[in-house]
């Protein structure tokens, strides 16, 4: 089992910026891809992206797609994720979950889904003002 450990939220104006972490620990990190979802209050979780094992790849869905960027440090065991113009609609708790089998790559972003994923971090919220 896998502990995850998201930092970084916080309120920021539209069209700002912040970056989340999630750092990971309990098993070897760079074996496995990386997710960040999102959910808001009577909706469902959404897919925002996710990061190949490699780091070599990376999926995005079609909502945050050229304002949002995920990397990944594994040597630091952690994942990134940058949020540039931010959107009201972007509010949102965050949280970041590890894949439940190693070395996962999609063919494309619309493959990737919660069952995926085996381990879940608490959440960190991302409120955006207009």
């Amino acid at each position: 089992q896998v502990q995850l450990v998201e930092s970084g939220g916080g309120l920021v104006q539209a069209g700002g910026s912040l970056r989340l972490s999630c750092v990971a620990s309990g098993r070897t990190f760079s074996n496995y891809a990386m997710g960040w979802f999102r959910q808001t209050l009577g909706k469902d979780r959404e897919f925002v992206g996710a990061i190949g094992w490699s780091g070599g790849t990376t999926y995005y869905a079609d909502s945050v797609k050229g304002r949002f960027t995920i990397s990944r440090d594994n040597a630091k065991n952690t994942v990134y994720l940058q949020m540039n113009s931010l959107k009201p609609e972007d509010t949102a708790v965050y949280t970041c979950a590890a894949a439940k089998a190693p070395w996962r790559e999609k063919l494309r972003s619309s493959l990737w889904g919660e069952t995926d994923f085996g381990s879940w971090g608490q959440g960190t919220q991302v409120t955006v003002s207009s």
